[in-house]
């Protein structure tokens, strides 16, 4: 029911927030984030690009807390997308949701992240 709950609010978001912690602090932090759905699968990218803290903490902890505007929360681990093939695949969709220049922007194969909604 949750990810069901999540879901619905994601409908007319454009952004969310996602709350990780830090590898060496422990302390959590927040920052606005892209995201695309594709069926069971919530696709996440940073808005300032994979320099930004949330991401380079993505590799020791995936364990992340997403909220919606509408107040809807979600905990899961996520999984960093590594295969270019399917980058490639994901960059399309947010291509498609915020426009041409998402490319410009991760010109990079090391930009997204895996959240499964089951």
């Amino acid at each position: 029911m949750a990810h069901t709950d999540f879901r619905t609010d994601l409908q007319n978001a454009s952004e969310i927030e996602i709350t990780v912690t830090g590898r060496t602090s422990g302390r959590t932090h927040s920052c606005p984030i892209w995201f695309a759905l594709d069926g069971n699968k919530l696709y996440l990218i940073p808005v300032k690009g994979s320099d930004t803290g949330w991401y380079k903490n993505m590799r020791k902890t995936p364990t992340i807390r997403l909220a919606t505007r509408g107040g809807k929360t979600l905990t899961a681990s996520a999984r960093l997308i590594i295969d270019e093939a399917q980058l490639d695949k994901i960059l399309e969709k947010f291509r498609d949701k915020y426009g041409r220049n998402v490319k410009s922007y991760y010109p990079k194969y090391d930009v997204a992240v895996e959240v499964p909604l089951e």
